[in-house]
């Protein structure tokens, strides 16, 4: 029951981690591939920089951050009774967080190699820029709009050093798969390991099997 448990805590992390990044990824990478800022570079870097950091590193911060012994954690707790660390929700943050760039850099990517006349040919038409970005460019990066799911959803399910440091290891809350892959190697459990390790290969598998499959027949549309 606990393996069960374990798996469906980690595929509801997954599932709500990506929802977040697709709402959150799609105007900033929209916003990033049309800017002309001098503070561009500067953003894509923050963006960029769960890719290079460890994963530790970004847990630290957000464990000290997040701590009810901190002003923000007190604040939180105070004003909306909200408690992130050793919790699902500092889970979901972390997440978020360290799977950012997994979703915004394909978006970007996609938004950029698009040809600038098929945003002109809408605002000739006189469609509006938010009409533009869901009618016309977002249906043509479809294969970008899936490497973003699929990796930010496969990128959460395998994540250890965050979910670990802001989440800790409790079951039933915050014990995802990798953290159960790590405590039955300690015990010396390598059979119950194992079945962790082998349910999460052949999860993300399927998953890249069905996004290449997809992806090989996607066609970009325009939808006036």
């Amino acid at each position: 029951m606990d393996f069960i448990n374990t798996l469906l805590l980690t595929l509801r992390l997954a599932t709500i981690t990506t929802i977040i990044l697709l709402v959150l990824g799609i105007p900033i990478a929209y916003r990033l591939a049309y800017s002309r800022s001098a503070w561009k570079p500067i953003v894509e870097a923050l963006v960029s920089l769960p890719l290079v950091l460890p994963p530790t590193v970004i847990g630290f911060y957000l464990l000290l951050a997040f701590s009810p012994n901190s002003g923000l954690g007190q604040w939180l707790q105070t004003t909306f009774d909200l408690r992130l660390v050793f919790t699902f929700g500092g889970l979901v943050l972390g997440s978020v967080i360290y799977s950012f760039p997994f979703m915004v850099q394909p978006l970007q990517s996609g938004f950029e190699h698009l040809p600038a006349h098929l945003a002109e040919a809408s605002y000739t038409l006189g469609k509006s820029s938010w009409t533009t970005l869901w009618r016309v460019l977002l249906p043509n990066i479809r294969p970008a709009l899936l490497s973003g799911l699929v990796l930010s959803f496969a990128h959460t399910i395998g994540e250890f050093g965050v979910v670990l440091m802001i989440g800790g290891n409790i079951p039933g809350v915050t014990r995802v798969a990798s953290i159960a892959i790590y405590d039955e190697v300690e015990a010396l459990n390598f059979a119950e390991a194992n079945r962790y390790a082998l349910t999460l290969v052949l999860l993300t598998f399927v998953f890249l099997v069905l996004f290449f499959r997809y992806n090989r027949r996607s066609q970009p549309w325009i939808s006036w």
